[in-house]
């Protein structure tokens, strides 16, 4: 096997190196004519078609032409080249717009002017040899058109059907190839596109945008993007929607606060509508405007208020579409006081009340003073007689002697500047009594041979009666029973001296004797 394989190895060898010898030629023969698979353009612009014969060789170069092909199965020639007789153009659609850059066999290249959509095409560089026959290269010539892009908003007025209408429209217009077309809006409408070929191979392409319109979509905003091989980058057209409507009017200003003399009282017409309102009218429903009314413009100012403008106002707008109205009913009040003295009028109500308490808190004093009096208590607050009068206490007399009324014994002041003290009143008889008459208790304490002994005696005949008192001044009013003060003193003889055993009390708390003598 070793030797069969031997045998057919230089067999072998010598058909692959044919193999090779063919695939080479061919390869040589598609590359001898060199050209660019493509190229791209735009009308009015001119172009260059290379054509080169590569590694000519033993091949002889006889002509050179360059035939068209706008079509499958249209074949048109449009220059031709022979090194004897030169160059040469026969009758086509390129006639005086195409020449040869060189002029020569190996390098036949051609210059297209004032190129047209039409040029599009195949153009093929086509060599005649010998002896290998002819050889050709083909070159694509594709033209592109700039699309002429627009867009723009439809003045539409606010549908009352309820059925979308073109609001808004976006053409790219003859363009190559077809351009594309997209919206974006914060409305929520929909899209209709549509494109036409003309017939020098451009494509219009056109796109609308539909919706519902409102009045409320009258200035809103969408964008129409368009996109095109012929362009870097998207172009984009924003534009606001025209929606048209009557007039919709309000007034403002009126407060409920409008009484008689407040000035410059005013009202606001305020209207919206597309388009814009061209005419604002004030009018009354009582009839004449009133004379203290001032129109200016969209505003009712009222001087001066009072009963000619307790009526209705009405506020008429127009424009093209038609006409809108507002009213409002001013209801006059009674004058108020002015809001700038709110602050004295509250100063002054404050300083009234200050003024009252005060008055009060001092006459509550002076009641309780004269209550505190009237029970035994001078304006000092100290236990003491009724004010500015003394008690003058008559005396009992001397049982034993049968005397009725004190008419003859020395008459007491009791005084509230000396508490408990009894003083003998300015008499002569009673100071020093008839001669050889028997010293009386007062007699004795104001004796000044009264010896320290008798003196602390009357101190606590004086603390009792103080005692007594304010034992007295705790009953209620009505409640204290009658009170009698006895003092005795058995070391003074067995004399038994009432101060007050006719004393009885009062409904306004004090205790008053039947024969005192006030002064």
């Amino acid at each position: 096997m070793a030797r069969d394989y031997a045998k057919q190895s230089p067999m072998m060898l010598l058909v692959t190196a044919g193999i090779l010898l063919i695939i080479q030629a061919a390869s040589c023969q598609r590359v001898r004519v060199r050209v660019v698979a493509e190229v791209e353009a735009y009308p009015t612009e001119s172009v260059d078609l290379r054509c080169q014969f590569v590694d000519e060789g033993n091949t002889k170069l006889t002509q050179v032409s360059w035939i068209w092909e706008p079509r499958e199965g249209q074949r048109d020639n449009i220059a031709v080249f022979h090194p004897i007789y030169g160059e040469s153009f026969p009758e086509s659609p390129f006639n005086g717009r195409v020449s040869f850059i060189q002029g020569t066999l190996t390098n036949p290249s051609i210059t297209i002017t004032s190129l047209k959509m039409a040029d599009a095409g195949r153009y093929t560089c086509e060599y005649a040899t010998y002896p290998s026959g002819n050889e050709q290269g083909t070159t694509n010539l594709v033209i592109l058109a700039k699309p002429k892009n627009s867009a723009s908003p439809v003045v539409v007025q606010a549908s009352t059907s309820g059925k979308p209408v073109v609001v808004a429209q976006c053409e790219a217009a003859d363009g190559k190839p077809a351009a594309t077309i997209k919206w974006m809006g914060e409305v929520g409408g929909t899209e209709n596109t549509t494109s036409k070929k003309v017939q020098d191979g451009t494509v219009t392409v056109r796109s609308e945008y539909l919706l519902v319109p409102t009045p409320e979509d009258n200035g809103k905003e969408v964008t129409c993007m368009i996109s095109q091989r012929t362009q870097d980058k998207p172009q984009t057209f924003p534009m606001k929607l025209s929606v048209e409507y009557p007039p919709t009017v309000s007034i403002v200003g009126y407060d409920n606060n409008w009484y008689i003399g407040r000035t410059d009282a005013v009202l606001t017409c305020q209207a919206t509508g597309n388009p814009v309102p061209t005419t604002v009218t004030w009018t009354a429903m009582s009839g004449r405007m009133p004379d203290t009314v001032q129109i200016d413009a969209n505003k009712l100012i009222v001087r001066k208020v009072d009963e000619a403008v307790n009526t209705t106002f009405v506020c008429e707008v127009m424009n093209r579409l038609g006409v809108g109205k507002h009213q409002v009913t001013t209801a006059v009040i009674e004058a108020i006081a002015d809001p700038s003295n709110a602050g004295v009028v509250a100063g002054a109500i404050i300083g009234s009340l200050l003024a009252l308490l005060l008055v009060s808190a001092l006459i509550a004093v002076l009641v309780n003073r004269s209550r505190r009096q009237r029970r035994g208590y001078p304006g000092n607050g100290e236990p003491g007689a009724y004010g500015n009068k003394a008690r003058l206490f008559g005396g009992a007399g001397n049982k034993s002697e049968g005397t009725g009324a004190n008419i003859n014994g020395p008459i007491y002041t009791y005084r509230e500047s000396d508490p408990g003290a009894l003083v003998e009143n300015v008499n002569d008889f009673h100071r020093h009594g008839p001669p050889g008459s028997t010293p009386t208790a007062h007699d004795i304490l104001l004796s000044s041979e009264m010896d320290e002994a008798e003196r602390r005696k009357f101190d606590a005949l004086d603390d009792s009666l103080e005692e007594e008192e304010e034992r007295y001044d705790s009953f209620s009013v009505g409640m204290a029973p009658a009170y009698h003060i006895h003092r005795h003193n058995e070391e003074m003889g067995g004399v038994s001296m009432y101060l007050d055993d006719d004393m009885e009390s009062q409904r306004d708390g004090s205790v008053i004797s039947r024969t005192a003598i006030y002064v």
